[in-house]
């Protein structure tokens, strides 16, 4: 393989919203990572105003207390509270989590990528039902940082 290829590897991730790739080619092998790390973002106390008639068509929710982050998803594809259909949910509501815990998983083209934690705090509301369609920045989790 040669930069040239690689080069449409990264591309091809990038185009298709991949974040690993593993490749074969006769005797040669490699795979391709990118970092998946959730997108954190703070919550203001502001109260959200919805564009005139829209109200009808979007549900308002309550303001967020201060002091809380939202984890959203890093891309498009499939929740899951848990790393298979039998086993206990990776984080309940009430649940102390700190940077690098597992949080949940979103499959995307096949491929289970792990949502870890970046901060400390507790779990305060779970925002997806295991096996929901998700779309890129959709809020996952609000955590009450410690």
């Amino acid at each position: 393989m040669n930069i040239k290829d690689l080069k449409e590897y990264i591309e091809f991730m990038k185009e298709h919203e991949l974040s690993e790739l593993e490749v074969q080619d006769g005797d040669k092998k490699i795979r391709l990572k990118k970092d998946t790390c959730p997108v954190l973002a703070p919550i203001s106390n502001q109260p959200v105003i919805a564009p005139h008639g829209a109200a009808a068509l979007m549900p308002v929710k309550a303001a967020i207390a201060e002091g809380t982050i939202e984890i959203k998803s890093p891309m498009v594809g499939t929740f899951y509270r848990a790393p298979s259909p039998g086993a206990n949910s990776y984080v309940e509501v009430g649940t102390t989590i700190k940077p690098g815990d597992v949080l949940c998983i979103v499959e995307a083209m096949k491929l289970m990528n792990e949502i870890k934690a970046e901060v400390a705090g507790k779990i305060v509301q779970i925002n997806a039902d295991n096996g929901d369609p998700v779309e890129f920045g959709q809020v996952l989790f609000t955590i009450e940082s410690v």
